[in-house]
């Protein structure tokens, strides 16, 4: 735009078919109708990650209240559900084509071994922590803990992703440590047994833990995804998946073994209040719910991005301390209904910034593409077309 022009003649020979509009049109047409099917998948992938993650964690609630009493059990059946994930896989590699990223050179099998055994470690470390925090706080206090994730996502991005820390974004920090901090001041005894002090303390740190952990591991894969395996597939992304959850697997199964609980399984199963059959029903459909959540968090994940899915892990926050009053009679005192105000305002203040960034980024995108194609068209001397663009 330095008042230079280029003029490109173009000279019609003949009469040229009119069918630029119609081809316009069917084109769109495609665009619309790929955007709607686009939406859909991440409105069914939201509702699978909602609905996996509440019913899980009630499970979880259920199991613990009525006789269960191994921690690394409960931690097992968060994982070992992995397997459900290979239909799916197989069934979705070929609607699943779009690369959102590939730079062409495929990391070595040493890297991608790393890789998934660290992660896999984390992980496993991850969700025996969750097991320990749902032992003995009330579900509800449990799951507005969680909510601590998301502003241990933004912290922990901001060093190993580089991602901006906006007056939006540290208010939402500020939010949800603040909706977390109150909680530690509702000492509340869970309805099935008496807990100490000293083990509602514990609880509450190790979900805390959880949640940095799980804040951790999210960056450190989207790290992955753009420094060691350097493209993110959709097979990338499930491999990462079912190799991270085959390591943790692993790694709950050693704990579960190496601790010994595994000798009072049997006598546990007797003793379970609700009988034997729904013991063993209460941890498969565990660990079936969790997979569920997964295959929605991957589905978000590779529509959208490791930040969105946990911010739609987060949305479900209202959900399972709403049911955990229905059915476990917890109490919703003043204490914790103003915790998940603070949590959902930290929630849409997260939302709202990555909104804003989305919009400015169609928005620049917009502009390039008129600057590339700002071109006027003149009519030359012998009659001929002549299209003048902007150098």
């Amino acid at each position: 735009m330095n008042g230079d022009q280029e003029l490109q003649v173009i000279v019609q020979q003949g009469k040229e078919p009119n069918t630029t509009v119609q081809e316009e049109r069917n084109q769109t047409g495609v665009t619309h109708s790929n955007t709607y099917k686009r939406w859909l998948r991440v409105a069914v992938y939201t509702f699978f990650v909602i609905s996996g993650q509440s019913v899980a964690t009630i499970l979880g609630r259920i199991y613990y209240d009525n006789g269960g009493n191994s921690k690394w059990l409960a931690t097992v059946v968060q994982l070992v559900g992995f397997p459900v994930l290979l239909p799916y896989y197989l069934l979705s590699i070929k609607t699943h084509t779009t690369t959102h990223r590939d730079d062409g050179k495929a990391a070595s099998l040493k890297n991608r071994v790393l890789v998934y055994v660290v992660l896999g470690v984390l992980v496993g470390a991850d969700c025996y922590l969750y097991s320990i925090g749902l032992l003995y706080l009330p579900v509800s206090t449990y799951s507005l803990i969680c909510a601590s994730q998301l502003a241990f996502n933004a912290f922990f991005s901001y060093f190993l992703n580089s991602q901006k820390l906006t007056p939006i974004i540290l208010n939402s920090l500020l939010l949800l440590t603040i909706s977390s901090t109150l909680l530690a001041f509702n000492n509340e005894d869970s309805n099935s047994q008496k807990v100490t002090k000293a083990q509602y303390v514990t609880s509450f740190l190790c979900t805390i833990g959880a949640s940095a952990g799980f804040g951790l591991v999210l960056s450190l894969q989207q790290l992955a995804f753009r420094r060691v395996l350097k493209r993110q597939t959709f097979t990338e992304v499930m491999d990462m998946i079912i190799y991270m959850s085959l390591v943790a697997s692993c790694v709950s199964l050693v704990g579960l073994f190496a601790s010994s609980e595994w000798k009072t399984l049997s006598s546990e199963m007797d003793n379970y209040k609700l009988g034997k059959v729904s013991y063993v029903m209460n941890l498969v459909w565990t660990a079936i719910t969790w997979q569920v959540f997964n295959i929605g968090g991957t589905g978000l994940i590779f529509e959208l991005s490791s930040l969105f899915s946990n911010a739609i892990s987060v949305l479900g926050l209202p959900v399972v301390p709403i049911m955990a009053v229905i059915i476990f009679h917890d109490k919703m005192n003043g204490l914790k209904v103003i915790s998940m105000i603070l949590a959902i305002w930290g929630f849409m203040s997260y939302v709202y910034q990555h909104y804003l960034d989305d919009k400015n980024l169609k928005r620049s995108v917009g502009i390039q593409r008129v600057e590339s194609s700002d071109t006027t068209e003149a009519e030359g001397p012998n009659g001929q077309k002549i299209e003048t663009s902007a150098s």
